[in-house]
């Protein structure tokens, strides 16, 4: 049977942004609720993973970035003793507690723990349930609920410390990864493929269509059909030509119909079919070899449904 292993840690749980804000630890509860109901998490090599060290988040990012995110933990950390505020703003929509340098930390982790299993062959794909996200998270710069680019600093591991030569990134949120097209627009090593709708957060969308640069836009109110007749045209004629050794998924589920985050149509039926294409050009290319990365989703029984279907395909279940 297919290996999938599935990471996640406590403190990911502990990172919150103040009471209603949609990106928050019951997203991870639901998906952890929905697996167990499911009997899915007995067919999953479940693993609690370690956090990340700097010099790891400086692959992706740039080192002044990751000091003032970890200067402004420990300042608020303090500023909480003396009784201050219990949160710090980073942008309009996105702040810290005490608790988001070490969540964030584990979150990186975890997915460079994940490309290690794949890549040495212990795991054949994984998923990792972590939080915050990370697809908005620029080399230098926070935003978008997003500190740290997890799948970014997971790619350049993969890049830099195992010697890939070719890896593609594949991103199905409703919001562009502009995060992530900062941080390899540049790497001819590197294909991104995604699907987001425009005109959206983040402004100005991704702009032209490159070579290595497949980021389509879709109008709102776009269903299930539209995205895979994207994924046809768009994304699978380019993952054929680039022939990755290894796929990084950008995993956000708030393009599901359900989700106001977003107003696309997409179903649990559509994510498991993206991830059976993209299971496909793995097994074609990269023997299989898969790392995805909870990004949005923020209607949390629309998020755990959909993360159960992606799942079950990425496992044979």
């Amino acid at each position: 049977m297919n290996k999938t292993g599935f990471y996640t840690h406590p403190q990911c749980l502990l990172h919150e942004m103040g009471e209603g804000h949609p990106e928050c630890p019951d997203r991870l509860h639901a998906i952890f609720d929905r697996l167990l109901m499911t009997g899915l998490d007995i067919g999953l090599e479940n693993i609690q993973v370690g956090p990340a060290a700097i010099s790891d988040l400086e692959l992706a990012h740039a080192r002044m970035h990751i000091a003032a995110l970890r200067g402004l933990s420990d300042q608020l950390i303090d500023d909480i003793s003396a009784g201050g505020p219990a949160h710090v703003q980073v942008d309009p929509d996105t702040s810290m507690n005490s608790h988001t340098w070490s969540a964030l930390l584990h979150a990186a982790g975890a997915a460079i723990e994940a490309t290690d299993a794949v890549i040495a062959g212990d795991l054949q794909n994984a998923f990792c349930a972590v939080r915050p996200p990370g697809h908005h998270a620029k080399r230098d710069k926070a935003g978008g609920f997003c500190f740290v680019n997890n799948v970014a600093v997971a790619a350049k591991h993969a890049l830099e410390r195992h010697g890939l030569k070719r890896i593609a990134i594949v991103d199905f949120d409703v919001h562009h990864g502009d995060g992530t097209q900062d941080i390899f627009q540049s790497d001819e090593r590197v294909l991104m493929v995604s699907i987001y709708q425009h005109p959206y957060y983040p402004e100005g969308g991704a702009g032209e269509i490159t070579d290595k640069m497949v980021n389509v836009p879709v109008p709102a109110y776009s269903k299930g059909d539209a995205i895979r007749q994207v994924v046809t045209d768009y994304w699978l004629p380019a993952l054929n030509e680039h022939k990755p050794e290894m796929i990084f998924v950008c995993a956000g589920f708030d393009a599901h119909r359900e989700d106001d985050m977003g107003q696309l149509g997409l179903l649990e039926a559509d994510y498991a079919w993206i991830t059976r294409q993209i299971k496909a050009v793995a097994n074609a290319y990269c023997k299989g070899r898969i790392v995805s990365v909870l990004e949005g989703g923020y209607n949390p029984q629309a998020l755990a449904k959909s993360v159960e279907a992606h799942i079950r395909v990425l496992a044979d279940l």
